[in-house]
C-alpha cells in the first residue's frame, strides 16, 4: 500500500523540489484519497486529462504543468473551477512538478529530450542551471539536427539558421526557454533547441551565427511526466498510464 503522503515525500526527495525557485507550487496541489493504487501522468492538468484520469479510475495524476501559477488572481471560477470540481468530486490527488521535472538528470524533460536526440549532457548553463549543452555527436549539421528533431517529435521545428557553421556543441532547454538563448551561446552552443521563439531570438541568431530551433512547448515536454510515471509504477507497483492530450503549442 502506498499512501498519498509517502508518494509526495518520495517525489520531493527524488526531484529535489527545495532547490528551485519556481512560478508555482511543486508537489501536491489538490488533495484526494489517502491511498494511491492507480496513477495517470500527463503534461498539463487540463480538463481533458482529468476526465481521462476519471475514466481510468486513477487515484492520482502527476503532471508538469499544474493548476496554480504566480500572478493568478485567486478566484476559483471558469476553467479552474471546472477542473477542481472534477478532481474533488472523484477524490483524485493532483501532483505537479514544473522546474524540478525539467531539470532531473534522468527523468527530466531535458534529459529525456536529449536521449531522443542522441545527445549526452556535458554541462549546464542559465538560471538555476536549467539549460544543458552536449557534444553534437553525429549531428554535425543543422540539417541533421532538424531531421532528428522532426523524427523524435513528429513535427517540423521553426528554424533560424544562423551562419551555417558545422555543429560542435548543441544546447537545449525544453518549453518556454527562449530567454536562455544568450546563455547557451555563452556556454559554447552552435545551435540552441527549445520550445518557443519570441521576436528577439531571430535577430540574435542572425547576428551571432548560432542557430535557433523552436520545436514546440508541449512537444518538447511530453517525455518527462511519462518517465516519472513509469519510475513510480516500477518503484511502488502502481498501475500507470501516460495520457497524451494533443496540443499544437
Amino acid at each position: 500500500m502506498l499512501t498519498r503522503d509517502e508518494l509526495e515525500s518520495h517525489l520531493a526527495a527524488l526531484l529535489q523540489v527545495e532547490r528551485f525557485r519556481d512560478y508555482g507550487p511543486n508537489g501536491l496541489q489538490v488533495q484526494g484519497r489517502a491511498e494511491v493504487h492507480r496513477l495517470v501522468s500527463g503534461v498539463t492538468a487540463s480538463l481533458a486529462l482529468i476526465e481521462a484520469a476519471v475514466a481510468e479510475r486513477a487515484d492520482a495524476i502527476v503532471v508538469h504543468h499544474g493548476l496554480f501559477w504566480r500572478g493568478q488572481d485567486g478566484r476559483i471560477v471558469g476553467w479552474l473551477q471546472q477542473r477542481l470540481k472534477l478532481l474533488l468530486a472523484h477524490e483524485i490527488n493532483l501532483f505537479a512538478y514544473h522546474l524540478p521535472l525539467d531539470a532531473h538528470d534522468e527523468l527530466g524533460n531535458n534529459a529525456q529530450l536529449g536521449r531522443r536526440l542522441g545527445l549526452q549532457v556535458e554541462a549546464r548553463f542559465g538560471e538555476q542551471d536549467l539549460g544543458v549543452v552536449a557534444p553534437a555527436a553525429d549531428l554535425h549539421s543543422l540539417a541533421a539536427l532538424r531531421a532528428r528533431i522532426a523524427q523524435a517529435l513528429g513535427r517540423e521545428p521553426t528554424v533560424v539558421e544562423g551562419d551555417g557553421r558545422a555543429l560542435k556543441r548543441i544546447g537545449w532547454c525544453t518549453g518556454g526557454a527562449q530567454g536562455y538563448f544568450e546563455a547557451a551561446i555563452a556556454a559554447g552552443a552552435d545551435a540552441f533547441v527549445t520550445g518557443e521563439i519570441s521576436e528577439p531570438q531571430a535577430h540574435i541568431a542572425r547576428e551571432t551565427g548560432v542557430a535557433f530551433l523552436a520545436c514546440g512547448h508541449h512537444a518538447t515536454e511530453r517525455f518527462g511526466a511519462a518517465a516519472l510515471g513509469e519510475h513510480l509504477a516500477a518503484q511502488f507497483g502502481l498501475a500507470h498510464r501516460f495520457i497524451e492530450i494533443a496540443n499544437p503549442a
